[in-house]
């Protein structure tokens, strides 16, 4: 294999890509485009819940209630209700997502030491978000009927009670809970196979529709030099797509990158390499633009962005779907990705994830090889 031939290709890909400004435009902002959408208008977070409170007790002790979830971040008052029915007609209408009622006999009953019952009407048309919220809800009443209890006990004894346990909870990684450091990571694997569908996918092919690829079959080039140097040429993009993505992660979105830099940039070469070489294996495959532009977002970004962990927990997935997430590179990355950023851990601990992308890499780069054969079929 001649380095010569292969940076000659390299650099024919170069001013080919050069040649096309707008493509290439669309390659280096679509990285920032992307954050920008998942940053700020895409959020798995479950906060300000709009909440339309129906209180039919009216007493000190019902408004202490209230309190308790008007001075949670994670609920949103939208005023106070007379009845059921407004309720019903605002959730029907998707302006609130809770109603909390209060029922007449609150107070009277947690005065007598009963249980006080409290009613919660929640819009169950997206099961996740209400599940999370009804979470929350329990969470405030848990914790303001332990400070009734503890109130009711004092006042009885004429001293303090303190609990026999008192739990201290910590948030590792994410103290926050902040949906973008765990989507943020996770993007920059999308961001790759993005440019591995829509970029290297078309190149073998461009050439069989536009005729060149008879000429450039009748040089000394080898499968192995032609693959080599168009990927080394969208490496190029694919690099600085990584880099505006990890920056503007961290710059713009305040995400912690707590691992070391050099092995994320080591990671990142690895899969965008694997990603590339796919992409000329497809269009190799394929000699048609459409067909291989179809099969590389079918057969990468999908499952990239559907099968890897990005957004959705491979864990909840049913089991025949979980054998086939491990098919799927990007998965590896991900788990690498956040990893490095969030934790701040090594190849100690990803060392096999890292393996495997490495295998995935040189499998499909001899695959690509054996494509491009020197002959016109």
């Amino acid at each position: 294999m001649s380095g010569r031939r292969t940076l000659a290709v390299a650099r024919k890909e170069i001013l080919h890509i050069a040649r096309d400004p707008r493509s290439l435009a669309m390659a280096l902002a679509m990285p920032l485009g992307l954050l920008l959408l998942f940053g700020y208008a895409v959020s798995l977070d479950v906060d300000r819940i709009p909440t339309l409170v129906y209180d039919a007790d009216r007493t000190p002790q019902s408004r202490e209630l209230i309190e308790a979830f008007h001075g949670s971040r994670y609920f949103e008052f939208h005023g106070y209700a007379d009845g059921y029915r407004p309720i019903e007609e605002r959730i029907d209408s998707a302006e609130i997502l809770m109603g909390l009622v209060i029922p007449p006999d609150y107070t009277r009953k947690l005065l007598a030491g009963q249980a006080a019952d409290v009613q919660v009407l929640l819009d169950g048309s997206d099961s996740n978000t209400a599940g999370i919220a009804l979470g929350y809800v329990n969470a405030v009443l848990a914790a303001h009927s332990l400070n009734v209890r503890a109130e009711a006990q004092r006042r009885k004894l004429g001293r303090e009670i303190k609990p026999p346990a008192e739990a201290q909870l910590r948030v590792w990684y994410n103290s926050e809970l902040k949906s973008r450091n765990y989507i943020v990571p996770g993007l920059i694997a999308v961001i790759l196979m993005i440019i591995a569908s829509l970029l290297t996918s078309l190149t073998i092919a461009r050439e069989w529709e536009m005729g060149t690829m008879e000429q450039v079959l009748s040089t000394p080039l080898r499968p192995a030099e032609m693959a080599l140097g168009k990927m080394a040429a969208y490496f190029l993009i694919g690099a600085a797509d990584t880099v505006t993505a990890i920056v503007a992660g961290v710059w713009f979105f305040d995400v912690p990158l707590r691992g070391s830099v050099l092995l994320l940039a080591a990671s990142c070469g690895v899969f965008l390499v694997g990603a590339l070489f796919w992409g000329i294996f497809i269009s190799a495959a394929a000699r048609s633009q459409l067909l291989a532009y179809q099969a590389g977002v079918i057969s990468s970004f999908l499952p990239a962005f559907l099968l890897s962990g990005f957004i959705y927990a491979i864990e909840n997935m049913p089991r025949p779907i979980q054998a086939v997430t491990h098919l799927v590179p990007a998965r590896y990355f991900i788990e690498i990705g956040r990893g490095i950023f969030l934790k701040g851990v090594g190849l100690e601990t990803f060392g096999l994830e890292l393996a495997l992308l490495c295998v995935f890499a040189v499998v499909v780069f001899f695959a690509a090889t054996r494509k491009l054969k020197r002959k016109v079929a």
